[in-house]
């Protein structure tokens, strides 16, 4: 039950970066350091070996390298970088961090794609009565924090964590 509760921290933050990136294009550090402290309680709770958490470890040092690159580069935000890290975390070296990866530059994608059609369109759609947020018209910035929350949603079920703690999410 408690490894369970612990589980839910993961959703719950990937909930609120979506929201706060959408309305401020800003995802809060608090939220990756509180996914990062999550896993390191609920890891043990849930008795992942050592081992395995080594490659949990693993796992967020290549996904931060190769974020750190983008970053430097223009290309992402820092905001992303670290949530990215924080989610690599809990998926671990293995194919749900794969799963995981397909799925955000997916919805990503389209993400961008429907921001694109909404900016080009915004008097259109002001004009209608329709609201959206303003920082999704005056920034020029994309809220992939969007994305990563989708896909981390979309993702979680097959993470190592909760294949270990909730067996009826077995594939």
């Amino acid at each position: 039950m408690v490894t369970a509760v612990l589980l839910a921290i993961f959703p719950f933050c990937l909930a609120m970066a979506a929201i706060n990136d959408l309305f401020s294009m800003t995802i809060p550090n608090r939220i990756s350091l509180i996914l990062i402290a999550g896993f390191a309680v609920a890891a043990p709770v849930a008795g992942v070996p050592l081992q395995e958490i080594g490659l949990h470890l693993a796992a967020a040092g290549a996904v931060f390298a190769v974020c750190l690159a983008l970053f430097a580069a223009g290309v992402m935000g820092g905001g992303d970088a670290k949530l990215l890290t924080a989610c690599a975390l809990w998926f671990g070296l293995n194919m749900s961090l794969m799963e995981f990866a397909v799925y955000v530059s997916f919805i990503g994608g389209m993400l961008t794609l429907i921001i694109v059609i909404l900016r080009s369109q915004a008097e259109s759609i002001l004009a209608m009565g329709l609201r959206l947020p303003g920082s999704l018209l005056v920034s020029k910035k994309i809220p992939y924090g969007i994305a990563i929350a989708i896909g981390g949603f979309m993702a979680f079920p097959s993470s190592p964590l909760v294949q270990l703690v909730l067996p009826a999410f077995k594939a």
